[in-house]
C-alpha cells in the first residue's frame, strides 16, 4: 500500500470527489453572498400615525343629499412625500429621511382621514372620505400636501397644505394653510407627536375655511 504516493480513484470515487468540490464551492459562495446581499431591513419597533384632537363621537350620524355632502379627495403630494418616510430637509437642495420614522401608510392618505374626522366633528354635515367619492357633492376639498416632514435647519415640524375648494358650478377657491412646531428633537417619537399637533392643526384650519364655505 503506498501511502506516501496520490491516490488513484475508480470511476465512481472520481464522480463523488466531483460533487463533494461542487458542494463545498456553493457554500463557499453562499458564505461569501451573505455578507453581501441584504433582503430587507428589520423593521421598526413601531410606526407613525395620525389621530384627530377633534372627532365625532360614538354614535354621530348624518344626513343629507349629495349636494349638502362634502367629499375630502386624497390630496397629491410631491415625491419626497409618496413614500411612508419621514422626509428630512437638511437645506434647500438636499433631503433625507428619519431614522426610524416609518408611517403605517403614505402620509397624504392619512392626511385625509384625519382632515375627514375634523370636518365631521366641526361642522356636523356628511362628509365622505372613501376612495371613490364620486357623489356629486356641492363642496369638495382636495389640494397638494406640500410639506409633511422634519426642517433639520430649524428643528421644526413642518405641514403644509394647498387646499382646493369646489363649490356648486365654477366656483373653486384656493389657501395654502400651514402649520410648523418648532424645538423638535430629531428622533421619530418626537417628530411624529409634533407632525400629528401640526396635521391637527391644519385640519382645524380647513374644516373653519370650509365651514363658511
Amino acid at each position: 500500500m503506498n501511502i506516501g504516493g496520490p491516490i488513484k480513484l475508480s470511476g465512481k470515487g472520481r464522480g463523488t470527489m466531483a460533487r463533494l468540490v461542487r458542494t463545498l464551492v456553493a457554500a463557499g459562495l453562499a458564505g461569501v453572498l451573505a455578507g453581501c446581499i441584504s433582503f430587507g431591513e428589520d423593521p421598526p419597533d413601531s410606526l407613525l400615525t395620525l389621530t384627530a384632537a377633534t372627532a365625532p363621537e360614538a354614535g354621530y350620524s348624518a344626513q343629507g343629499s349629495s349636494q349638502s355632502a362634502i367629499a375630502v379627495i386624497e390630496p397629491g403630494a410631491p415625491q419626497r412625500l409618496a413614500v411612508t418616510r419621514v422626509p428630512v430637509q437638511i437645506d434647500d437642495t438636499q433631503v433625507a429621511y428619519l431614522k426610524d420614522a416609518v408611517w403605517v401608510e403614505r402620509p397624504s392618505r392619512l392626511f385625509q382621514r384625519l382632515l375627514a374626522e375634523t370636518i365631521r366633528a366641526r361642522t356636523g354635515r356628511m362628509v365622505i372620505d372613501g376612495d371613490d367619492p364620486a357623489v356629486g357633492s356641492a363642496v369638495q376639498v382636495q389640494g397638494t400636501l406640500r410639506d409633511f416632514g422634519y426642517d433639520a435647519r430649524t428643528g421644526s415640524a413642518v405641514v403644509r397644505f394647498d387646499a382646493v375648494r369646489g363649490g356648486a358650478g365654477d366656483n373653486v377657491q384656493t389657501r395654502r394653510f400651514e402649520s410648523v412646531v418648532p424645538g423638535v428633537a430629531a428622533e421619530a417619537g418626537p417628530v411624529g407627536e409634533a407632525l400629528n399637533r401640526a396635521a391637527n392643526d391644519v385640519a382645524g384650519q380647513v374644516a373653519v375655511w370650509v365651514a363658511g364655505a
